[in-house]
């Protein structure tokens, strides 16, 4: 990735930088060096400095990057389609609807108005208090239009008790931390946060000179991952290879899903089948950070004020769903599965939304960047969802 020239933050958010720098400082003294995934958890979700949970504007035109959702209602309206031909298969019974980090609320808000089956309850899983605010301050306007009658409501954790109904995370795979691990040698080694040894602990010296990256022998659970790649790959990498693992995905989906009785979890996000996220060319692997809107590689760069994320190895969740009893539903570019849920309807009634059509849709932009998986349970009627009729590209995985 090329180098971003990225603007200085005002004085009062180095200031919340710095906080978080202390934080991460004294944790690396603590335990000698973090894992990259501790790093990310705690620039991310540290409880009032993290980024997702310090009150930092994220999303839209003001903020680091620009989700679907944010872009109009095009996008919730496409994905209501989905969402009830799910209910209607689960008609039997009355049904629920988690979404998992609903950002400023705008999907729940463009779901709620055009959903034809409402959810008897639509509940929100969501870590940042600031972030449920925006949600309520977005819901309350909808509310005000008449457009809906669904009771909201959230959530700490997923339900404990059996449901049925439909679980939607959009952009949330890619920010569950990850770990770096480089191969060398023959052997697995592991990305990890240290105190740099030639800077003291001066207090007004960068983060970024304070410490340091370095590899070390991977733990015994992210060399037993990477060698179940390489296996399943069936060929090596050179040495030097450089790339992350997600070993929170199954935790992720079990957590999401354990209760769930019966129905359908989406999940949309930008990734890859395995063997194109291991390709030889992508040697540095795919950790990319956000910061007003300039995508960058400096996950160093004032810590708690900038997105930081990887892409997703859809084949890895797809074996993690299956430990998890969860039925491989569909698989397919967020081009193809828009168009399934009748996009191209949704134009005819408004050519307004051409624009932001063009930017869901095309394969520069978000249309094939972005990928769509549904997982199942005991869900009756066709095994075909209509957002994976035009094209399953399931057997890539």
């Amino acid at each position: 990735m090329s180098v971003a020239i990225l603007p200085e933050p005002p004085r009062e958010l180095k200031q919340l930088s710095r906080k978080l720098c202390d934080t991460l400082l004294q944790r690396i003294h603590r335990h000698g060096s973090l894992s990259f995934a501790e790093f990310m958890e705690t620039a991310l979700y540290e409880p009032g400095l993290g980024y997702y949970s310090a009150g930092l504007q994220k999303f839209g035109a003001e903020g680091d990057f620009i989700t679907a959702p944010e872009l109009g209602s095009l996008f919730g309206s496409a994905l209501a389609r989905q969402v009830d031909e799910v209910a209607e298969r689960l008609s039997e019974s009355e049904f629920d609807l988690l979404e998992v980090g609903a950002g400023t609320g705008q999907l729940a808000a463009a779901l709620s108005s055009h959903l034809t089956i409402k959810p008897r309850r639509y509940y929100i899983l969501e870590r940042s208090a600031d972030l449920r605010e925006r949600q309520r301050k977005t819901l309350r306007a909808t509310a005000a239009t008449g457009s809906t009658g669904i009771s909201f409501e959230w959530l700490d954790q997923p339900p404990a008790e059996a449901w049925t109904g439909i679980v939607i995370a959009n952009e949330v795979l890619d920010a569950l931390p990850v770990e770096r691990f480089r191969l060398h040698r023959g052997t697995v080694t592991q990305q990890k946060l240290a105190a740099a040894t030639r800077v003291g602990s001066n207090a007004a010296a960068a983060f970024a000179d304070l410490v340091r990256w370095r590899f070390e022998p991977a733990d015994n659970v992210l060399e037993a991952a990477v060698e179940g790649i390489i296996s399943t790959l069936g060929e090596d990498w050179d040495d030097g290879f450089t790339s992350e693992v997600n070993l929170n995905i199954a935790g992720f989906l079990h957590a999401i899903s354990d209760s769930l009785h019966a129905g359908a979890v989406l999940l949309i996000d930008y990734g890859y089948p395995r063997r194109e996220y291991y390709l030889p060319q992508r040697s540095d692997g795919t950790l990319i950070c956000h910061y007003r809107h300039r995508a960058h590689d400096d996950d160093l760069f004032y810590p708690g004020l900038q997105d930081i994320t990887a892409f997703v190895d859809f084949t890895a969740v797809a074996e993690a769903a299956e430990h998890c009893g969860l039925d491989l539903a569909g698989y397919t570019s967020q081009a193809m599965f828009l168009l399934g849920c009748g996009i191209g309807d949704l134009l005819e009634q408004n050519h307004l939304l051409a624009g932001e059509a063009h930017r869901l849709l095309m394969p520069g932009d978000m249309g094939e960047k972005f990928q769509v998986m549904a997982l199942s349970r005991g869900l009756p009627g066709d095994p075909v969802l209509r957002g994976f009729s035009m094209r399953d590209l399931s057997h890539r995985l």
